[in-house]
């Protein structure tokens, strides 16, 4: 039994924190920062179709900072929460497990980084080697795959689908092998989740698998929240009139109209093209693999629309919902890390910038409200 601590009890975070307690190989701390009174008072009420209903769940362990459950040695500290740097960076939210007296009395846990977006683990990476420059810092950098939402402050429902791929966080890229050691410490983790019933998948080499699954955040969902509309409004055919006649490459997606078949669509699918041809100089074919999927243009887009064109179609992306709540949303990590890694590598990426220069008005109206409503509180 080995003690783990999850930073963040949101929706993702309430689900593996249920997870990690149901793998009877963890005792599991969580700590709740903006919702820690009613979940205290009222545990979680989880409503899942994989792992059942469960009301008035609690944690081993509950706390409302990180400060209060730095009180004992950790074998992992998980991180959930969203990964907005204008808001606060990852190690100011860890700031007392990197600092004394914590520091002095244990030794450091291995980080597990379930956050969105690129380039979220290289500030703890930084931070870790200032504090103990002859030790390689243990961070797991991963990719999930999970249907979960929060309702009110402590309700999360659940679909019956969660996935996990994972791998160790390397500033240099060019290594895409795992030690015996850095295998050693993935398998550990992974049979947690797995035990508590996740489908995981450890990888060599994690940030390419990252930027695969960055390109439906980049252009999907940074286009529903600048049109304020979920993604049906572009996949959703009246009356099931499907395809738009006269471009090849987009005739067979379903669409809302004519007019955007012919235009959103492709734009669309042009945004992901340069996101493609990114990947194929930050990820070459590598001992980890071929390379970038050459159909993931074609198969993101295509799988978008099969799933939004359903009458049944419900889903929400995260940053609409963030809108939509007031909330900051993830587009430094999401849009601005690959905006940046252009520039470094001379690529034109016109179409993901333009919607990472619009999506900049709108979130620095949210930082706004957000201070506001912070400093009257």
């Amino acid at each position: 039994m080995k003690d783990v601590l999850l930073v963040g009890c949101g929706a993702v975070g309430a689900i593996y924190s249920l997870i990690l307690k149901r793998s009877q190989k963890a005792r599991v701390t969580v700590v709740a920062r903006s919702n820690y009174e009613t979940v205290n008072a009222q545990g979680l009420n989880i409503k899942s179709r994989k792992y059942g209903n469960h009301s008035s769940w609690k944690p081993d362990r509950l706390f409302s900072s990180v400060q209060q459950a730095s009180d004992r040695p950790y074998s992992y500290v998980v991180l959930t929460t969203k990964a907005i740097p204008e808001l606060t960076r990852t190690p100011t939210v860890l700031a007392p497990l990197l600092s004394s007296p914590y520091v002095d009395d244990h030794p450091q846990p291995a980080y597990v980084i379930m956050q969105n977006g690129l380039g979220v683990e290289a500030d703890l990476y930084k931070a870790l080697k200032e504090l103990r420059p002859v030790e390689e810092p243990k961070i797991i950098g991963t990719a999930v795959w999970i249907g979960t939402g929060m309702i009110g402050e402590n309700v999360v429902e659940h679909n019956d689908f969660d996935r996990v791929q994972m791998g160790v966080y390397r500033p240099d890229q060019t290594i895409t092998q795992n030690t015996s050691a850095e295998s050693a410490l993935l398998e550990d983790f992974a049979a947690m989740l797995r035990a508590g019933g996740s489908d995981v998948t450890v990888v060599p080499e994690i940030q390419r698998i990252k930027y695969s699954k960055n390109f439906w955040n980049a252009v999907l969902g940074a286009s529903a929240a600048l049109s304020r509309f979920p993604l049906t409004a572009v996949f959703r055919a009246p009356r099931n009139e499907f395809g738009a006649p006269g471009n090849s490459d987009t005739s067979a997606v379903p669409s809302a109209s004519p007019l955007i078949a012919a235009h959103t669509i492709p734009f669309l699918r042009d945004a992901l093209t340069e996101l493609y041809a990114l990947g194929t100089a930050l990820f070459p074919p590598s001992e980890a693999g071929p390379g970038l999927d050459p159909d993931i243009v074609q198969r993101t887009l295509r799988n978008t629309a099969n799933i939004h064109a359903r009458p049944d179609a419900m889903h929400r992306a995260s940053m609409l919902v963030d809108i939509e709540k007031g909330r900051p949303m993830e587009v430094e990590v999401v849009l601005g890390e690959v905006v940046r890694m252009a520039k470094e590598k001379g690529i034109a990426v016109p179409r993901v910038e333009a919607l990472y220069a619009l999506l900049l008005i709108v979130q620095n109206q949210l930082l706004h409200q957000y201070q506001e409503k912070k400093a009257v509180l």
